[in-house]
C-alpha cells in the first residue's frame, strides 16, 4: 500500500517537473529576445544618431579627416578673403549716390549762381561722384577746360579706389584650390610610400592618404567657388559706380557750360 501511494507521487510529481521545465525555458527565451531586441534598439538609436549629426558636426569631422596641415591654408583663404569681401561690399554700398538728385540740387542752385552752396552740396554727398563734382567745382574760377581735366582725373582716381583690394581677392581665389592640389600630390605620394611599406595594394593601405588627397582638393575648390562669387559680384558693382561716374560727370560739365557764365 505504500509503495503504491510512493508510486502515484512520483506520477503527480513528473507532470510538475515537466511544466517547471517548460516555463523556465520560455522564461529563458523571452530574455534572449529582450536582450537581442534591446541590442536591435541600441544599435537603430546609434545608427539614427550617426545619421542626424549637423552639418557642423560633418564639416569639423571631414577637416579634421583631411588633414589640418593643408586644411588650415585653405580655411585661412577662405577667411582673409571674405573679410576683403565683406569690407568691399560696404564700402561699394556707402559710395552709391543718387546722381539725379544731386545733379538737380546742383543745376537748381546754378540756375542762381549759387556756385558755392552748389559745391557744399557735393561736399556733404558721400560717394565718388559727388567728391568729382567738388574738384570741379573748386577750379571753376579756372575755365571749364580745368574743370573737365580735374573731373577726368579725379575720376581715374575715384575709379583706383573703388578696385581697392580686389587684387587680393583674386590671390585667395588663386591659392584656395593651389593648396587643395598641393594637398592632394601629398596624399598620393604618401598612399604610395604606404604600398611600398606595406608590399601590398589593398584599399585599407592607401585610404588615409587618398582622404587627405580628395578632401583637400574639395574644400580648396568649394573656397574658390565662393570667393569668386563674390568677387563677380563686386566687380559688377564696381562697373555699376564707374558708369554712373561717367553719366553723372558728362551731365554735370553740361550744366556747366549752360549756367556758368
Amino acid at each position: 500500500m505504500t509503495f503504491a501511494n510512493f508510486n502515484g507521487v512520483m506520477a503527480q510529481d513528473a507532470p510538475n517537473a515537466d511544466a517547471t521545465e517548460q516555463v523556465a525555458a520560455t522564461d529563458e527565451a523571452a530574455a534572449t529576445d529582450a536582450t537581442i531586441d534591446e541590442a536591435a534598439l541600441e544599435e537603430t538609436v546609434a545608427t539614427t544618431t550617426e545619421g542626424t549629426k549637423s552639418f557642423h558636426q560633418v564639416l569639423k569631422e571631414k577637416y579634421i579627416q583631411g588633414g589640418a596641415g593643408w586644411m588650415t591654408p585653405v580655411l585661412l583663404c577662405l577667411i582673409f578673403g571674405m573679410a576683403l569681401i565683406i569690407e568691399r561690399i560696404l564700402y561699394l554700398n556707402m559710395a552709391t549716390t543718387d546722381i539725379k538728385k544731386l545733379l538737380g540740387g546742383i543745376e537748381e542752385n546754378a540756375k542762381s549762381g549759387n556756385w558755392q552752396g552748389a559745391r557744399e552740396l557735393c561736399a556733404n554727398t558721400r560717394g565718388p561722384v559727388a567728391s568729382i563734382f567738388v574738384q570741379g567745382l573748386d577750379r571753376l574760377d579756372q575755365g571749364l577746360e580745368n574743370v573737365e581735366k580735374a573731373v577726368t582725373s579725379y575720376g581715374g582716381v575715384q575709379m583706383a579706389r573703388l578696385e581697392n583690394n580686389m587684387t587680393w581677392i583674386g590671390l585667395f581665389i588663386a591659392l584656395a584650390p593651389s593648396f587643395g592640389f598641393l594637398g592632394t600630390v601629398v596624399g598620393m605620394v604618401q598612399a604610395f610610400d604606404d604600398i611600398e611599406t606595406a608590399g601590398d595594394i589593398s584599399p585599407t593601405v592607401v585610404a588615409g592618404g587618398m582622404k587627405v588627397a580628395l578632401l583637400t582638393t574639395i574644400f580648396g575648390l568649394i573656397t574658390a567657388i565662393i570667393l569668386q562669387i563674390f568677387y563677380n559680384y563686386i566687380l559688377t558693382k564696381i562697373e555699376s559706380l564707374v558708369d554712373q561716374m561717367e553719366d553723372g560727370s558728362i551731365s554735370f560739365m553740361d550744366i556747366l557750360v549752360k549756367y556758368h557764365k
